[in-house]
């Protein structure tokens, strides 16, 4: 992790802008940008998304789907949650493209299992030490691998051999000019600091006003990541950690405020990218999903599939994908789940090929070894 407390105490161990030579492409390099958000807790997609024209939702759900009544219905037979404001103008302009009962290989229903499945593209938790976007960045430009979590350590999707930024913000006040240049001026003799330093400094100034803004809410949190990606230095690549999403109870008020909070965040990215947003992938996912039915504390239990959005001026959206297995009693998965009918695998790897114009058989294999059969297409604008 970088942060203001590392700058001063230690130089970091990764890069932000000095990256190894990557696999060279045929193709020059692009303003593509790509945010992969995870939402950890396993996100309801029976509320972000909810299938109000299933004729068990409502009795499967009761109070939980008050909230839609009257909302108008996309895709034939679903309402977007109310709080997600930004992703339905997205959605309208053709810029938000919703996936349903989409799931990792992963049946079971523990969070940790769960996020490293999604995370490291294999068919079993821990059966890779390293993540699909990291395994993404050699097959990318140099300019287009710039790779940065912001996240209090790097997630295990980042982890592997291609070299990733950390950033989080710190509490303790920030370090003025004078101090930051008497420390490089004392390792600026040093052969082993001195380099490290200048690759901390790079973080710094590609992170620009994060660590010393008060965060007032998500969508500033958005507004200070799309500083980071602006700029010839800027990250190309980024992953944003998303927690709190596990509603075992009072789901409505928590989800309202969760998804409040992500749809600020991704109305901050687009209009902080601006005209690089026409060149923008985000996806939004989760470890699974949430039970069919709520509990008996007006939340919802650990479930299987879920909800996947591709949202950005690059997607081909305007759409839910959605092979809809039906919540009626002999429909549900161990009769309590949403039923996976695609692959989160193989949307994420569908994306990608065409984001980046890789062949998307070979890519899927690389990305994903667990087995994900074939990638998704025509996500993607041409």
């Amino acid at each position: 992790m970088l942060n203001r407390r590392q700058i001063l105490t230690r130089a970091a161990l990764v890069t932000a802008g000095s990256f190894v030579p990557r696999l060279a492409l045929a193709r020059p390099g692009t303003e593509r940008r790509f945010i992969f958000i995870i939402q950890r807790g396993a996100a309801d997609g029976l509320s972000t998304l909810a299938p109000m024209g299933d004729p068990a939702y409502a009795g499967l759900r009761r109070e939980l789907a008050a909230d839609y009544a009257g909302l108008p219905l996309i895709g034939g037979m679903f309402a977007l949650h109310p709080a997600l404001k930004e992703v339905g103008g997205l959605y309208a302009a053709g810029q938000a493209l919703f996936v349903h009962a989409v799931a990792s290989p992963y049946r079971d229903r523990s969070h940790f299992d769960g996020q490293n499945v999604l995370e490291c593209g294999a068919a079993r938790p821990y059966q890779l030490a390293d993540g699909w976007l990291n395994r993404l960045l050699p097959l990318l430009p140099a300019a287009e691998a710039r790779a940065l979590a912001v996240s209090a350590t790097v997630p295990a999707a980042l982890r592997g051999s291609a070299p990733v930024t950390s950033y989080a913000p710190s509490g303790l006040p920030d370090a003025n000019e004078d101090l930051l240049q008497r420390v490089s001026r004392m390792y600026a003799t040093d052969p082993a600091l001195h380099p490290l330093w200048g690759e901390a400094l790079q973080a710094r100034s590609m992170a620009g006003d994060l660590a010393k803004a008060k965060p007032g809410g998500a969508a500033e949190a958005g507004r200070l990541v799309a500083q980071m990606m602006q700029g010839p230095e800027g990250a190309r690549v980024v992953m944003i950690e998303s927690n709190g999403w596990d509603t075992h109870s009072a789901q409505k008020a928590r989800l309202n405020a969760q998804l409040g909070g992500l749809d600020a965040a991704i109305g901050a990215l687009r209009d902080g990218l601006g005209e690089a947003w026409s060149q923008t992938l985000v996806v939004v996912a989760t470890e699974f999903g949430r039970t069919a039915a709520a509990n008996g504390t007006g939340g919802t239990d650990h479930g299987t599939a879920s909800l996947a959005m591709l949202l950005g001026g690059a997607v081909r959206g305007g759409r839910v994908l959605a092979d809809w297995p039906g919540l009626a009693p002999a429909q549900l998965y161990e009769n309590r789940d949403l039923r996976p009918t695609r692959a989160v695998d193989a949307v994420i790897a569908g994306a990608l090929a065409e984001h980046y114009a890789l062949d998307p058989a070979r890519l899927a294999a690389r990305l994903f070894p667990g087995g994900i059969g074939k990638a998704e297409g025509g996500l993607i604008r041409a």
